[in-house]
C-alpha cells in the first residue's frame, strides 16, 4: 500500500516537472525575439568546433563525401557574424545558410541575408548596407566596371525592375576572402502583385579573378549602370 502510494506520488512530481520543463522551453522560444536574434558565427578556414561553440542558433549538419566535403545549415532564422580581426562583418537575419567544409575547417557559405523576398527598398537598404560594412572595413570591389558596386538611383532600379538583368558585385579583403553580392527580382507566390527581390552573398577564399588581371578592360554585353563621373566606389579607411 505505501510502495502504491509512493509511486502515484513519484508520477505525480514527474509529470510536474515535465510540465515545467515544457513551459520554461515554451517561453523561451515564443521570448526569444525579446532577447535578441540568433547568430552564427563563423570564419573563412575556422573549425566546425569554434562555429558550433560561438554560435547561438542550432546548426543542422549533413554527410560528407569521402570523410573531407561535408555541409550543414542553420535550422532558424539568424545573423551572420564573419568573425575576423579587420574584416568581419554581421548580416541581418536569414533563413537560408549553406555551409561546406573540408574536415573540419569552414571553406564556403552561401546565404540569402533576408527573412524573405524583399520589397525594392528594402532590399536596396540590406544591399548598401553590406556594401558599407565592407568598405569601411577596407574590402576593395573588383571586377569593375564589368560589375560596379550596386547603388540606391533611379539608373539601378530601372535595371532590376523587368526581372531580365541581375546586379553583382565583388569584394576582396587583401588576398584573404572574397564576396559575390547578387540581387535580383524573385517571383514571390505569397505576393504575386508585388515586385520582390532575392539577394545572395557567396562568401570564400578569393577564386574568381586569379589570372584575369585584365578583367575591367572586357565590354559587359548588357552593362549595369555605372558609377557618377568622378565617384569614387570605395574609399579607403581613415587612418
Amino acid at each position: 500500500m505505501h510502495l502504491r502510494s509512493f509511486l502515484s506520488r513519484w508520477r505525480c512530481w514527474a509529470w510536474l516537472m515535465l510540465c515545467a520543463v515544457l513551459a520554461v522551453a515554451a517561453a523561451r522560444q515564443l521570448t526569444q525575439p525579446l532577447w535578441g536574434d540568433s547568430v552564427i558565427a563563423m570564419s573563412i578556414g575556422g573549425t566546425y568546433e569554434y562555429m558550433r561553440d560561438h554560435s547561438t542558433a542550432p546548426l543542422a549538419i549533413w554527410g560528407h563525401v569521402g570523410r573531407r566535403v561535408w555541409g550543414g545549415a542553420s535550422r532558424t532564422a539568424a545573423r551572420l557574424r564573419f568573425v575576423d580581426p579587420q574584416y568581419g562583418f554581421e548580416t541581418p537575419p536569414a533563413r537560408f545558410f549553406t555551409f561546406t567544409f573540408k574536415g573540419h575547417l569552414v571553406g564556403d557559405i552561401r546565404m540569402s541575408p533576408q527573412i524573405e523576398p524583399l520589397l525594392i527598398d528594402d532590399a536596396l537598404k540590406v544591399v548598401l548596407d553590406l556594401q558599407a560594412q565592407w568598405c569601411a572595413k577596407g574590402w576593395r570591389p573588383v571586377g569593375t566596371p564589368w560589375s560596379p558596386t550596386i547603388e540606391d538611383t533611379p539608373e539601378w532600379r530601372a535595371y532590376l525592375r523587368p526581372g531580365e538583368m541581375s546586379g553583382t558585385s565583388y569584394w576582396r579583403a587583401g588576398d584573404q576572402y572574397e564576396v559575390m553580392l547578387f540581387i535580383g527580382r524573385f517571383a514571390d507566390s505569397r505576393h504575386p502583385d508585388q515586385e520582390r527581390y532575392l539577394i545572395t552573398l557567396e562568401l570564400s577564399k578569393p577564386w574568381r579573378f586569379e589570372g584575369m588581371e585584365h578583367v575591367d578592360e572586357v565590354p559587359h554585353p548588357f552593362p549595369p549602370p555605372q558609377p557618377k563621373q568622378g565617384a569614387i566606389p570605395c574609399q579607403p579607411p581613415l587612418s
